[in-house]
C-alpha cells in the first residue's frame, strides 16, 4: 500500500502499531524528501536561479576581491579617538551623574562642528531624543545658547525630540520621520536618552535587549551613522545595567560618574578603535535664565573643562613597563619641552594650549641623555626611532611634523591629549 505522507498522521509509534513498520518506514521518508532545504537558522533557503533576481542578490551581500581590499583614507570617526563615525555606543552612570549633560555638551560639540577639547570633529546633524525631563532639557540648550554662541550663530544642525518612543516596535515609524523632517540631510548621531524610557520590555532579558539591540542597528543602516544610548549602572556600579547582550554589540563604552570634587568625569572604558583610558574632566557651571511666572528662579548648567583630556592610571601603569631606551626618550622630550616648548599657532592638528618642539631637537636631547649605549651615528639614530616608535604605540608622545608633544603627561600643571 502506498500512501503520499500526508493521509496518515499522529504519533509514530501509533502509525507504526496500526500500519506496520514499512508503512511509517514509506511516511517518514517521503515527508523528508517533501520539506524544503532549511538554512542554520531553520526557515527555507531562497532557491538559486531564474525564480531569484541573482543581481539583486549580488548587490545585497558583494564580494570584494582580494586585490580590491584597500584600507580607507577618509575619517572613520564622528570625534576622533573616542566617538566612531557609525556603531553603537553606550554612555551609563548612575543617576544625577551628569552623563546627560555631557553628551548633550558633547553633541553640540559635533552639530557646530567645534573641536572637542583637542580632539578632532567630523560635523553633522545630531538628534537627541530627550525621553525624560523634556522641559529640563530645553533649559540646557538654553543655557548654551547664552553662554556658547553668538548672536550670528544660526542654523545650528541640532533636533530635539521629546516624545514617548518604543524603540522595538517603533524604530521604523521613527526613520520614517527623521527622513520626512530632515529631507536630504542625514544625521550623524542619534541620542536615545535613556535606554530605560525607550525600553518596553526587560532589561534583563535576553530576548528584549536583543530586539533593542536590533532597533538599534536598525537606525544605524538607515542613516550610515552612530548611534548614543544613554543607560544606567547597575547595584554595583561597574557595568551598564542589564543583560550582557548589550555589551557584545557596542563599537564604545563610555562611563561617567562624579569625583570626590562632584566634578563629572567621563572615561572611554571599551573601544574597537580607539585608546581606552582617555578620560575627561567637567564641571557644571550653574546659569540663571530669569524667573518663572511666580517669580522664581529658572536656572541650568552648562559644562565647563576643567583641565586637558588624560589617560586613567592604567596607562601609567603601563608607562612603567616601557624599554629604558623609550624611558630615556621620554624624560629627554619633557626636558626639551620645559626648556624651549612653545605653544604653535592655532591648528586642527594639535590641541589648544599645548607646548611642541620640533622633532630634531627632541632628538638632540635624547642623544645627549644617552639614548643609546653607542657613539656611532647609525646606532644611535636606530635607538632613537626604536624609543619613538614605543613611546608613540605606547600613547605617550604624539607627532604631526615637524612637532612632537606629550599625552597625558604633565604640561604646564595640566593634562594634554590628541588624536
Amino acid at each position: 500500500m502506498n500512501h503520499d505522507g500526508d493521509d496518515i498522521v499522529g504519533d509514530p509509534n501509533a502509525i507504526a502499531v496500526a500500519h506496520g513498520p514499512d508503512a511509517l518506514r514509506e511516511i517518514m521518508d517521503q515527508r523528508t524528501r517533501l520539506q524544503p532545504d532549511n538554512g542554520a537558522d531553520g526557515r527555507p533557503l531562497a532557491p538559486v536561479g531564474d525564480a531569484v533576481d541573482n543581481q539583486e542578490l549580488a548587490k545585497r551581500f558583494p564580494l570584494v576581491p582580494f586585490d580590491k581590499i584597500k584600507v580607507s583614507s577618509g575619517p572613520t570617526y564622528l570625534v576622533k579617538g573616542l566617538i566612531p563615525r557609525v556603531g553603537l555606543v553606550i554612555v551609563f552612570g548612575p543617576p544625577k551623574c551628569g552623563k546627560s549633560f555631557w553628551i548633550f555638551d558633547l553633541m553640540m560639540h559635533v552639530a557646530l562642528g567645534w573641536q572637542y577639547r583637542g580632539l578632532r570633529v567630523k560635523a553633522g546633524p545630531v538628534v537627541y531624543c530627550a525621553l525624560e525631563g523634556a522641559e529640563g532639557f530645553k533649559r540646557r540648550i538654553e543655557a548654551f545658547r547664552r553662554h556658547r554662541l553668538s548672536e550670528e550663530t544660526a542654523d545650528v544642525p541640532f533636533h530635539l525630540m521629546s516624545a514617548s518612543l518604543d524603540l522595538i516596535r517603533e524604530h521604523c515609524d521613527l526613520i520614517a520621520a527623521i527622513r520626512a523632517q530632515l529631507k536630504e540631510a542625514k544625521p550623524s548621531a542619534i541620542v536615545i536618552d535613556t535606554l530605560n524610557r525607550s525600553l518596553v520590555g526587560s532589561e534583563s532579558s535576553d530576548e528584549d535587549m536583543a530586539a533593542y539591540v536590533r532597533a538599534g542597528a536598525a537606525l544605524e543602516r538607515a542613516f550610515d551613522c552612530v548611534i548614543l544610548i544613554i543607560h544606567h549602572c547597575g547595584h554595583i556600579g561597574e557595568r551598564p545595567r542589564g543583560h550582557s547582550s548589550l555589551g557584545g554589540a557596542l563599537e564604545v563604552q563610555i562611563a561617567v560618574k562624579r569625583n570626590a570634587a562632584e566634578n563629572v568625569v567621563a572615561t572611554l572604558e571599551l573601544a574597537k578603535d580607539a585608546r581606552p583610558g582617555l578620560t575627561f574632566e567637567s564641571r557644571l557651571a550653574v546659569v540663571d535664565l530669569g524667573v518663572d511666572d511666580d517669580g522664581d528662579p529658572i536656572t541650568s548648567c552648562i559644562v565647563d573643562a576643567v583641565g586637558n583630556p588624560f589617560i586613567s592610571s592604567e596607562s601609567d601603569k603601563k608607562a612603567k613597563r616601557l624599554t629604558n631606551g623609550a624611558q630615556i626618550a621620554l624624560r629627554a622630550l619633557r626636558e626639551a619641552i620645559d626648556e624651549c616648548g612653545e605653544v604653535p599657532p592655532a591648528s586642527n592638528c594639535i590641541p589648544p594650549r599645548v607646548k611642541v618642539v620640533a622633532v630634531d631637537r627632541w632628538r638632540e636631547y635624547a642623544y645627549r641623555r644617552g639614548v643609546s649605549g653607542s657613539e656611532k651615528p647609525r646606532a644611535r639614530q636606530t635607538a632613537f626611532q626604536r624609543a619613538q616608535s614605543i613611546l608613540e604605540t605606547a600613547g605617550q608622545v604624539e607627532i604631526r611634523e615637524p612637532h612632537v608633544w606629550l599625552i597625558g603627561d604633565e604640561q604646564g600643571g595640566a593634562q594634554a591629549h590628541s588624536l
